[in-house]
């Protein structure tokens, strides 16, 4: 026991250096201000009032908070299908449509995402589709709608994994006595299936909000600037107009934000598994 003990520690040693000293020094500059000198700082709440009473700030809060909302809630409805229809594929056909929904995954993010500017801009092949059926007018690039698909196109994958893990492992000897109850397909689905697939549904959620609900550079690519998240106000903060205390602080507010929905989401996979919380 001892022996595994020792093994751990240079991941607790790497933990501290990579995860909890970055997080100490953004919550220590989110509560201080520098003084006339270099090593002269005070203590100060400033950033965060100005935060919460600044209309704009809160309102691109909103913002990001709405549109996360809605990517959570389309990819849960677009994946869930996708999912189902994997886990009731046969074992080579698994492999394959799952290979199909990692492998987008393999190219960086940034990448696909600016591929969408050429697919929406004026001209582009979606334009010419729609110009096609006559709707030739339709501004597509930098518009909320395309930021909520570049949202879509790229935390979908997410949510499809984690609903179709839970699918996979969930024991069919349910499905077949559900039937021999005389269950219906809709029945069995909305009594066995899907409270079997929450777990699945709570992590996806999780993995497709919190991302989704701090991404900059997504809204600044086909958002062109003028659709504006919270992402967007932490990297402008501490990129371009220096103030990192102030940064800071928005950064530590939205950590509280994911830390109490992560929380919540506990509490939810608590409540439907019929146990307590430890």
């Amino acid at each position: 026991m001892k022996r595994f003990s020792q093994l751990a520690i240079p991941y607790i040693v790497w933990a501290a250096l990579m995860l909890i000293l970055p997080m100490a020094l953004i919550a220590l500059y989110s509560v201080t201000e520098h003084g006339n000198s270099i090593v002269s700082f005070s203590l100060t709440l400033d950033h965060y009032v100005k935060f919460f009473t600044d209309p704009d700030f809160l309102l691109i809060l909103w913002r990001s908070l709405v549109i996360a909302v809605k990517t959570t809630i389309i990819c849960l409805l677009l994946g869930y299908p996708v999912a189902y229809f994997i886990a009731r594929s046969s074992e080579r056909l698994q492999s394959i449509l799952v290979l199909c929904i990692t492998l987008p995954t393999w190219i960086n993010m940034l990448v696909r995402t600016y591929a969408w500017i050429g697919l929406l801009s004026e001209g582009g092949l979606i334009q010419q589709i729609l110009g096609f059926f006559g709707f030739k007018e339709v501004e597509l690039l930098y518009t909320e709608g395309a930021v909520l698909l570049g949202m879509v196109y790229n935390f979908l994958p997410f949510m499809i994994l984690q609903i179709n893990t839970s699918l996979c492992k969930m024991d069919h000897s349910l499905l077949e006595a559900a039937a021999d109850l005389g269950a219906n397909p809709l029945q069995t689905f909305r009594r066995v299936t899907l409270p079997l697939s929450l777990p699945g549904v709570i992590n996806g959620i999780t993995l497709v909000f919190l991302p989704a609900v701090s991404s900059f550079f997504i809204p600044k690519l086909l958002g062109g600037g003028q659709y504006f998240l919270i992402g967007n106000v932490i990297e402008n903060q501490f990129i371009t107009v220096g103030e990192w205390n102030f940064g800071s602080a928005i950064s530590m507010i939205m950590a509280v934000i994911m830390m109490l929905m992560m929380m919540a989401v506990r509490k939810v996979e608590i409540r439907n598994q019929g146990g307590k919380e430890e």
